[in-house]
């Protein structure tokens, strides 16, 4: 079975940065599929965050896309080799406060943002930024 595994969340000041990363399982190449990363804050809907389309054959590269909310402050990408999507944070404000998810979704379809779109999703990091 296909599972995909965050770690690297925590606590952090704001103003701060964490490197979030997500490690598939054996089945799922991520460089073929997009990836992205959504985050759920408490009592309130899950949204989308960032995506890394995939790439023909595998691969690093691919487009990405942003909400506009953590545009030129987060940074979505992609080790075809460790079979891992990572999302840097910089600049975090509390606002960013949230359970954070990777998710598998199609691969060439550009901007998806909508989670309905997304199969695979793994379990979720807290990311706490206090002000």
């Amino acid at each position: 079975q296909v599972q995909l595994v965050e770690s690297g969340g925590g606590l952090v000041q704001a103003g701060g940065s964490l490197r979030l990363s997500c490690s598939a399982s054996e089945g799922t190449i991520i460089g073929t599929y997009g990836m992205g990363w959504f985050r759920q804050p408490s009592g309130k809907e899950r949204e989308f965050v960032a995506r890394i389309n995939g790439v023909y054959g595998g691969g690093d590269g691919g487009p990405t896309y942003y909400a506009d909310s953590v545009e030129g402050r987060f940074t979505i990408s992609r080790d075809s080799a460790k079979n891992s999507v990572y999302l840097q944070m910089n600049n975090l404000q509390p606002e960013d406060t949230a359970v954070y998810f990777c998710a598998r979704g199609p691969a060439y379809l550009g901007r998806v943002t909508s989670p309905s779109n997304y199969d695979i999703w793994g379990q979720g990091t807290q990311v706490t930024v206090s002000s």
